[in-house]
């Protein structure tokens, strides 16, 4: 850039001394912030993949040696990590249709300026973002519902994110007035404009909410920790939590496995974020764009 910014036309305005400190100063600190989050990453996978003898003399930091997969092998060869993908799965799948469908039915009344009450069911939803009743209310509540240790423990308590609810009805509100007018003249209900204008124009906000919504399922284990007792719907980052307080794959670990202790653990970490690694680099524009979405009131 030669220490000059380009404008409109051939106008040319030059940095000045002050900001070119400030813009190497943030380098700086952008090149620390990678190392100290890609480093840790380089060094679990190379004790996951490197020999138990060379990881417990501590002889491994950066660059793997004694190359072998038993530990992945340990994790993957037994139904309990598949088993835990497939619920994670399938939690996150209809978690967040249900979320997204429950956010938009939410938003829609709440942006619209002739709701009657509309102040005061803001306020008691914007209300609860702050202010929660707590665990052992959540779990009293699911418990009599009588959906412990069921599918909907997980995916009901957890339906709407009232944020992402305040950035969706931000984004309803920014839609033009006239064409509500318009189709009000056509004679279309609310229910009709709902489903057939507002949905299809809000594509953008609908698609962060679908990824917002996915990753926050993918990652999430207190809901299982809390509501469910049988290990057969353990969701993958539940399994993830136990194998790296106990430090074996299941409590019947062999010797081998048990030996493995902290490749075992570095090995469950990487398989259960190796699809949101995979994918993240393809859908991070997305997070931006929802940093932003429905945050400005035209």
């Amino acid at each position: 850039m030669d220490g000059v910014l380009k404008h409109k036309g051939s106008s040319k305005v030059r940095l000045s001394t002050g900001d070119r400190i400030f813009g190497l100063v943030n380098g700086f600190f952008l090149v620390v912030l990678l190392l100290l989050i890609l480093l840790p990453l380089v060094h679990m996978l190379a004790v996951s993949v490197s020999d138990a003898n060379l990881v417990l003399r501590g002889e491994i930091t950066f660059i793997p040696s004694g190359i072998n997969f038993k530990c992945y092998e340990a994790l993957l060869g037994g139904s309990e990590i598949p088993r835990a993908y497939y619920n994670t799965i399938r939690y996150t799948f209809f978690g967040v249709l249900i979320d997204v469908a429950m956010t938009a039915l939410c938003a829609y009344p709440l942006s619209r300026p002739n709701f009657y009450g509309r102040k005061f069911f803001n306020f008691f939803v914007v209300f609860t973002m702050l202010f929660n009743v707590g665990i052992v209310a959540n779990f009293m509540i699911v418990f009599q519902l009588g959906i412990k240790n069921t599918v909907w423990a997980i995916l009901l308590p957890t339906a709407i994110n009232v944020y992402y609810m305040v950035i969706m009805r931000t984004f309803f509100q920014n839609i033009p007035e006239e064409i509500y007018q318009s189709a009000y003249v056509d004679g279309a209900s609310d229910l009709r404009i709902f489903g057939q204008i507002i949905l299809p124009i809000s594509s953008p906000v609908i698609a962060t909410m679908f990824l917002f919504y996915a990753v926050s399922h993918w990652n999430a284990y207190m809901p299982a920790l809390l509501y469910l007792d049988h290990k057969e719907l353990y969701p993958v980052q539940l399994i993830l939590r136990n194998i790296v307080i106990s430090g074996t794959v299941s409590d019947n670990a062999t010797t081998d496995t048990a030996f493995m202790t902290q490749g075992i653990k570095y090995a469950a970490i990487f398989v259960t974020i190796a699809p949101i690694l995979c994918v993240y680099p393809f859908v991070q524009k997305y997070f931006t764009k929802g940093i932003m979405v429905g945050s400005l009131k035209g």
